[in-house]
């Protein structure tokens, strides 16, 4: 999508913000494992579900949601651009939500990180036990739906956990950029552990794909 013009002195191709003549809808990603490939620790049943309808539920409403605003954007409609925000905030939110989340997990995750993420984490919170326990219990506390995050704070040069509320974007509400995200909406866990989060978050560690982890941490500092 981009927008052409010509100066007098040459041809031109530029993309300026607010270019909206034609949008790429937005598409649901594939999952790189299969939906049984997290068990026992998440069953295929919960991935599928969480992936094929309520992730594909986010992109489709976000699609909806855009396409109305480059309407209301088109008509200078301001009060249906300010109407549409918490669709855009929930819907997009959802959609980098678990963008972020189907990669933060992998079969072959779990156990510890290495490197530089681990020098990081001993200097931050004091040793890998001690950020576990912090990052467990703020997902533990988030108060109905939402998710606990680990992000990196790029002007201090740390990490730093926090918790946001239903899916508000980790970046977009407090700037951290989101390095390690665990989903505690209830669909994430209840039709294998009820109403038990912790259990839930005991079992997630046992999948953390830490070279995501490490390998956003790497992209992030640079």
């Amino acid at each position: 999508p981009f927008c052409f013009f010509f100066s007098r002195s040459s041809a031109k191709l530029i993309a300026p913000l607010g270019c909206l003549v034609s949008r790429q809808k937005h598409t649901l990603p594939d999952l790189p494992y299969d939906y049984g490939a997290l068990e026992p620790h998440i069953n295929a049943e919960i991935m599928q579900l969480h992936h094929s309808k309520h992730h594909a539920t986010y992109v489709n409403n976000l699609n909806v949601a855009e396409e109305k605003y480059k309407e209301a954007l088109a008509k200078g409609d301001v009060t249906a651009q300010v109407s549409l925000q918490p669709a855009l905030k929930f819907n997009g939110g959802g959609h980098i939500n678990h963008t972020i989340f189907w990669t933060n997990l992998s079969p072959n995750g779990g156990g510890e990180p290495k490197g530089e993420l681990m020098e990081a984490i001993k200097r931050d919170f004091g040793s890998f036990a001690s950020f576990k326990e912090k990052l467990t219990a703020v997902s533990v506390g988030v108060q109905g739906s939402g998710w606990g995050w680990l992000g990196y704070n790029k002007e201090q040069g740390r990490l730093q956990i926090a918790a946001c509320a239903n899916q508000d974007p980790l970046q977009g509400t407090t700037g951290l950029i989101p390095l390690l995200g665990i989903d505690v909406w209830e669909h994430a866990y209840y039709l294998q552990y009820k109403n038990v989060r912790p259990d839930y978050l005991k079992a997630i560690w046992n999948v953390i794909n830490w070279e995501n982890v490490s390998s956003r941490y790497a992209t992030c500092k640079k």
